[in-house]
């Protein structure tokens, strides 16, 4: 029988529906949790949707379980994470669905450090990993301390926050005391009514309700390249690796868009060693800064969940959906063909979002899943407004003028 795998995804956007297709090609059975409307339904892949509710999250996800009654939970984002370590303690870590919980994810002794950025960091230098001084800032005081040792620039992180929304790179203690104050606030009733309305997202309510307040965090700036790896793991041991510089993005604080494929032993022996001591299952995600003068990889983050590159299968141990189904069916590994020799990827659809003329969308491989041509419309449909250049342009136009071979 297939091994069964139920997707979990809160957020408009996420890297889920080509690693759902990536799951279904390496032989599993995939069901998705998500918003209405999210790209996942969307896709062939997906045997059955069930919907995701913000205002009631545990209720939407123990209905999926309770039907599906998957092998495997995977989940999309940051938010779904902290709602199956949320329900996992409502069920007091007993039960079926603990039992799946943690196969999924890993030892719950894990739960709380994976959400926590200082309490991570402090750990990976107890693994003797190189890692960035980092310190809860509780308020302007600790703040004006903090730079006092460290200096300009410093970067400030939200806990619980992903894909750049909640980082600032601060150059001035004015700048790093607004920045403090934003972090921490709770989000805005305005905001979140207007997601909840117009997006049919309502993730913000109970924050915005409750006047959740963000835990912050310094960091010691690191100057370098950003780099990122991808990991299918099984009780504690690492089964596959992606490592990636990453060579352009969106903006300065957003996910990346094109990446280059690079072998970093540093990198890999960095989420080995985290990999063991959190005693991690499932798919997970390691950010770093290649230091500019050295090369040397610091470890800054890590993400609970899959990540955008994680679909990617570039041959035997850079599978990671091929992995996890392995560990789970029990069978040999049976890697998927290298989607491309080329070791620059242009991810879809962020590149193409971004800049539908960018020469790397012809000399780097293109990921873009032709297969699934009412996902692409989704895409185009989720494509931010064309800047004043662009305006006349159709996306769907622009998209398929870009369609070349694959390398």
């Amino acid at each position: 029988m297939k091994p069964t795998v139920l997707i979990v995804a809160t957020s408009s956007w996420s890297p889920t529906a080509r690693l759902a297709m990536a799951l279904a090609h390496a032989g599993c059975t995939v069901d998705a949790l998500c918003r209405a409307r999210h790209p996942l339904g969307t896709i062939r892949a997906v045997r059955k949707t069930y919907v995701y509710h913000g205002l009631t999250p545990l209720m939407s996800f123990s209905h999926a379980i309770a039907e599906m009654k998957p092998d495997l939970i995977v989940s999309g984002d940051d938010l779904a994470t902290l709602h199956l370590h949320r329900l996992y303690e409502r069920e007091g870590g007993h039960g079926e669905v603990a039992k799946l919980i943690e196969r999924s994810l890993g030892a719950p002794e894990s739960f709380p450090v994976v959400h926590a950025r200082t309490a991570f960091i402090e750990l990976a230098q107890q693994e003797c990993i190189r890692a960035p001084k980092t310190e809860v800032i509780a308020n302007a005081d600790a703040l004006k301390e903090w730079v006092g040792r460290m200096g300009f620039p410093t970067v400030l992180k939200a806990n619980g926050s992903s894909g750049g929304d909640g980082v600032r790179v601060v150059h001035t203690f004015e700048e790093a005391r607004r920045a403090l104050s934003a972090l921490q606030a709770p989000p805005l009733l305005s905001r979140a009514v207007k997601r909840a309305l117009v997006d049919r997202d309502q993730t913000l309510i109970w924050p915005s309700l409750l006047r959740c307040r963000s835990v912050v965090n310094a960091q010691e700036f690191v100057a370098g390249r950003e780099a990122t790896s991808a990991v299918a793991c099984w009780k504690g041991a690492v089964l596959a690796s992606l490592h990636f510089e990453v060579v352009n993005k969106r903006d300065s604080a957003g996910p990346s868009c094109v990446l280059r494929l690079i072998e970093n032993p540093e990198m890999s022996a960095a989420a080995e060693k985290m990999v063991r001591r959190l005693k991690l299952s499932g798919l997970h995600g390691f950010d770093f800064m290649l230091e500019s003068h050295t090369g040397n990889a610091h470890l800054i983050e890590i993400n609970p969940r899959a990540t955008q590159v994680g679909h990617l299968t570039l041959g035997p141990g850079r599978d990671l959906p091929a992995a996890l189904y392995a560990a789970l069916s029990g069978e040999g590994l049976r890697p998927a063909p290298k989607v491309t020799e080329n070791d620059m990827i242009a991810l879809f659809p962020q590149e193409w979002m971004r800049d539908p003329e960018s020469a790397f969308l012809q000399s780097a491989y293109h990921d873009v899943p032709w297969e699934e041509p009412e996902l692409l419309r989704a895409c185009a449909r989720i494509r931010r407004k064309p800047s004043a250049g662009h305006a006349q342009q159709n996306p769907v136009q622009t998209l398929s003028a870009i369609r070349l071979p694959r390398l």
